[in-house]
């Protein structure tokens, strides 16, 4: 493994000085987007590209690719892999999958002709997907074995008022995208629309507020009646939500939750602000914020990421930080292009082996666990 000098990256030292400590080698596997649709079917993305829908070009052209729900062969294979690789207590490695509890009911928003939002637990969208018809009863083994232990992304991975607009104003290519049973188009630089569909707690109009409430509050009340437990833990779609927020999250049970050490939080009518955050900071509901520290996108090619992931575990240990590994569901699934899955599956292998040889009192966690971690200490 190359190691890298302590002192290398000014500002990206020094970001890493705040916040919470520890002298234990703590390990955290985070990845987001599992329960939501993304790419339906290879079938989806030949269409949308026959329709002139650029899916190759833009950052998300991977997603567009590779991400779809996880088959119950994908999560087999996932396991297989987090249960064969043990820290210094004994525990297997585990996940922390970022859910979203919902999709879009597309036949009934269709039969309503886009006056009305409907949504269906995604259980209910497993079912429809080929592979995915016995994947719940995955997820409750993994939760079982406690290598697989789901928190909060949000109800959808969708901003539904931004979307439903979009709709009822006959917007042509999230039109097409809706007849393919779709929505993860890049929109940001669309000028009619202005931010992207996937960032579920973005708004413009400050009037949208009222519903990220109650998209909050029923998407934990889903998610407890799914998983059997409340969320505790919520990384925001895509990244952006508004402070405003916070309390209601805080009354709904969760307790910590994800930013980038440099937020940028929206404000209304295309305002925003920069806010600074460190591990284990708590704002003034409560809330405490987690920092993601080392990332792992095995499926993105270009860079050696086994590699690159140990150094930055290596620099997060040295500076007595555990390591918060961030790294997408779309680099585990195989349902669109199993080789894709396998090449991740491989290289997470790898890296969780290595992890152990170099760090034999490594401890694998949840990111729930870290947080009470740092609450008790």
């Amino acid at each position: 493994m190359r190691k890298l000098p302590f002192g290398s990256g000014l500002i990206k030292n020094l970001s890493n000085l705040p916040g919470w400590r520890t002298k234990r080698k703590l390990v955290v596997l985070e990845s987001d987007d599992w329960g939501s649709i993304r790419m339906p079917s290879r079938q989806a993305f030949e269409r949308l590209l026959i329709e002139g829908i650029d899916l190759i070009s833009d950052e998300g052209s991977r997603f567009n690719k590779y991400d779809s729900l996880a088959t119950s062969r994908d999560l087999e294979l996932l396991f297989e892999v987090l249960s064969s690789v043990k820290d210094s207590c004994g525990n297997p490695s585990v996940l922390t999958p970022v859910s979203v509890v919902a999709n879009p009911d597309f036949e009934k928003i269709r039969q309503s002709e886009f006056t009305e939002y409907h949504y269906e637990p995604f259980t209910e969208t497993l079912k429809r997907y080929k592979g995915c018809d016995e994947s719940f009863k995955l997820w409750r083994e993994g939760i079982e074995n406690r290598i697989f232990l789901p928190q909060f992304h949000g109800r959808e991975h969708l901003n539904v008022k931004v979307w439903m607009r979009a709709l009822m104003g006959r917007h042509e290519n999230t039109t097409k995208a809706f007849n393919q049973n779709m929505w993860g188009i890049s929109t940001t630089n669309d000028p009619d629309i202005k931010m992207e569909f996937q960032a579920a707690f973005d708004f413009i109009d400050p009037g949208d507020l009222e519903y990220h409430e109650e998209v909050i509050s029923s998407g934990l009340n889903l998610f407890e009646s799914l998983f059997g437990y409340r969320a505790t833990y919520l990384v925001p779609p895509n990244g952006p939500m508004s402070s405003k927020l916070d309390k209601v999250c805080y009354d709904e049970g969760i307790r910590f939750i994800s930013v980038p050490k440099l937020q940028i939080e929206p404000l209304d009518y295309g305002r925003t602000r920069k806010k600074i955050h460190w591990l284990g900071q708590k704002n003034k509901h409560g809330l405490r914020y987690i920092t993601r520290n080392c990332f792992f996108e095995p499926g993105e090619s270009g860079r050696d990421w086994v590699d690159s992931c140990m150094n930055e575990i290596s620099e997060m240990f040295g500076y007595k930080k555990p390591a918060i590994i961030s790294s997408h569901r779309l680099n585990y699934i195989g349902a669109l292009y199993p080789e894709n899955r396998d090449n991740g599956l491989k290289q997470l292998n790898t890296l969780l082996r290595q992890i152990i040889k170099t760090w034999p009192d490594a401890e694998f966690i949840t990111t729930a666990q870290l947080g009470e971690i740092i609450n008790n200490e």
